[in-house]
């Protein structure tokens, strides 16, 4: 909704004070139901300047009519071709999408010892060991010589980096299998429906700064394999790493989208798989037939099942040696009976996969009371943030505030509505159901049979 449009050569739009834009630098717009100046209504898409969350520019104004009231702008989607190099002229020519602007020459020391791998990969037959000094030196020596071979060769190779990437180059983690299978699945999205935007050209995310200061604990004999299924894992953190993992004791909070990727992959990394730890996960939620597109621990056969139990036992076939307790409590004050001083001592960490902010700020005030790590997630669309709380070295989750919620959660509206806007909400999902939706149906079988079937 608009307050104002300026007349003047980069005339400003302005919207009313409670309603951000929500806009970027170039995105296009167009407008309706203004009153005043008419010839905006309806316009070819306008390119816009953001001036702030509440303003933005669109250009000459000088030869509209006078702004009277009202109106409503809309952002247009615009077409935009895209060219890609082959990947022979790519490879010799990296453009990078930039994945952390604090390590911004990372990218292209990557790059090259990606390349490197691949060779030493040809000449040896097998890729570097962990923590072997020689292997390292050797696969050094091959980044140097094909940096030198370039037309363009990286300066200031980081050599601390290359023998990092070298011990951990027989690592297999799963958290990094998800992250990047994450994107892979977006990418995929974006060539088939033609929407949003593509990784242009090269993308690489590292996680280096999850290895220990002190390099001595990881030691050649520590990284061993040791015939087990988490050998990828002792590769990169050492054997007394998964060890401290399996023992761990942890409560997720949520069995939701969230809770199941942060099951899979507690069970897949060996979290509490050993005697003495335990997962506990509470979801007080029955399962919809609408969750099974992105809550992938649950079938069809299970609807109408428990959250907590159903995500509980599918870990368990992931790994049998996961230990894990399901309950169906909703956390917050009329269960600190349950979850009380005796549960929160003997945690290591809390894992938040809520849906709701005031329920997220409970188990963050309960997490600074007892000084206990929070791991702290959500999701809106296709966007995501995560917070890690330690206890006297960050934030906690409360310390800033989120906007208001747009939406209100299915959750909450099933279980626990607590606002007028929540009745309503239901009551409007209630009629679409009963009196829309049916309907829309019927209408499309009469109209185009084999589109239903």
């Amino acid at each position: 909704m608009l307050a104002s449009i300026s007349k003047e050569s980069d005339g400003v739009v302005a919207c009313l004070d409670e309603a951000r834009h929500g806009l970027e630098d170039g995105d296009y717009v167009t407008f309706s139901e203004i009153e005043g100046m008419v010839e905006l209504n309806g316009c070819e898409p306008r390119k816009i300047r953001v001036l702030g969350p509440y303003t933005f520019s669109i250009g000459d104004t000088t030869m509209f009519s006078d702004y009277v009231r009202g109106g409503t702008v809309t952002q247009v989607k615009m077409p935009n071709t895209i060219n890609f190099k082959p990947f022979k002229e790519s490879i010799e020519a990296p453009e990078f999408l930039i994945s952390d602007f604090a390590k911004f020459d990372r990218p292209e020391q990557l790059h090259l010892a990606f390349e490197a791998l691949h060779e030493y990969k040809k000449q040896n037959d097998t890729l570097p060991r962990s923590r072997v000094e020689a292997d390292a030196d050797k696969f050094i020596e091959i980044v140097k010589e094909l940096n030198a071979s370039k037309a363009k060769p990286v300066e200031g190779l980081d050599e601390k980096l290359l023998r990092i990437f070298a011990y951990s180059s027989k690592g297999d983690l799963c958290p990094m299998q998800a992250v990047f299978g994450g994107i892979v699945a977006q990418e995929v999205m974006k060539a088939c429906s033609g929407k949003f935007y593509p990784i242009f050209q090269w993308f690489y995310f590292d996680a280096v700064e999850c290895l220990p200061q002190d390099e001595k604990v990881l030691s050649e004999e520590n990284c061993k394999p040791q015939q087990s299924r988490y050998d990828g894992q002792i590769a990169v953190f050492g054997h007394e790493f998964q060890k401290k993992l399996g023992l761990m004791k942890y409560f997720l909070v949520g069995a939701g989208a969230i809770g199941c990727e942060l099951l899979k992959n507690f069970a897949m990394m060996g979290l509490a798989c050993g005697d003495g730890g335990r997962i506990f996960v509470t979801d007080m939620d029955t399962i919809e037939k609408s969750n099974l597109n992105r809550q992938f621990l649950f079938r069809p056969w299970d609807v109408q099942k428990m959250k907590a139990d159903t995500a509980a036992q599918s870990v368990k076939k992931m790994n049998p040696a996961i230990n894990i307790t399901a309950h169906q409590n909703r956390v917050g004050p009329e269960t600190e009976c349950i979850y009380d001083d005796d549960f929160f001592e003997s945690l290591d960490g809390v894992a938040n996969a809520l849906d709701n902010v005031d329920a997220r700020i409970y188990m963050d005030r309960r997490c600074v009371y007892y000084h206990t790590s929070l791991l702290e997630s959500g999701t809106l669309g296709t966007k995501g943030n995560v917070q890690v709380v330690i206890p006297h070295m960050t934030e906690a989750y409360s310390s800033s505030q989120d906007p208001p919620e747009k939406s209100i959660p299915i959750c909450t509206l099933k279980n626990f509505p607590n606002a007028i806007e929540h009745t309503l909400q239901w009551a409007r999902d209630v009629f679409e159901q009963v009196f829309r939706l049916p309907a829309e149906n019927a209408a499309q079988y009469l109209a185009d049979r084999k589109s239903v079937v």
